[in-house]
């Protein structure tokens, strides 16, 4: 799975503003909202499962990371969105670093493959240090959906 399969471009954040776990997440689902890929009365429920699934556990993985995410059934397919911290967020990551880097999935719950192949798909190129930090200094939008770009063909050719 490709990460143009499950962001939404309209989505992006470049430099979100909230600087809490729960503040970023709200952030992120209200722009998955402004770009119509979530209804806004689905919003609250959404934002509340993502933080029930981080009370099991922190989804920042380290190396300034995190995937927070949740099935719902308000979506009918995988959507999702990047947003970028340059101060970093306290996310009680596993390696205690602030996060910088957030990929923010939704996923209906009776397609839990599509859900678990777009987190391999970035768990797999957030290995990749140069990827992080040029993804860390992108400059707008269009250029974070470059960067994802270039990432899914050079997946696709490896």
């Amino acid at each position: 799975m490709k990460f143009s399969d499950f962001v939404s471009v309209e989505a992006i954040r470049p430099s979100v503003v909230a600087n809490s776990k729960e503040g970023v997440i709200r952030e992120m689902t209200q722009s998955l909202v402004d770009a119509e890929k979530i209804a806004v009365s689905e919003m609250d429920s959404i934002v509340k499962a993502i933080m029930k699934r981080e009370d099991l556990g922190s989804t920042g993985i380290g190396r300034g990371v995190a995937v927070p995410h949740t099935k719902h059934p308000s979506v009918s397919r995988l959507v999702g969105t990047v947003a970028i911290s340059e101060q970093g967020v306290d996310f009680e990551s596993l390696d205690g670093e602030p996060v910088q880097l957030f990929f923010l999935l939704v996923s209906p719950p009776d397609r839990p493959g599509d859900h678990l192949r777009a987190l391999e798909n970035i768990s797999r190129q957030l290995r990749d240090d140069a990827f992080c930090k040029t993804l860390k200094q992108a400059g707008g939008p269009q250029e974070v959906w470059r960067l994802l770009e270039d990432a899914d063909a050079q997946s696709i050719a490896s």
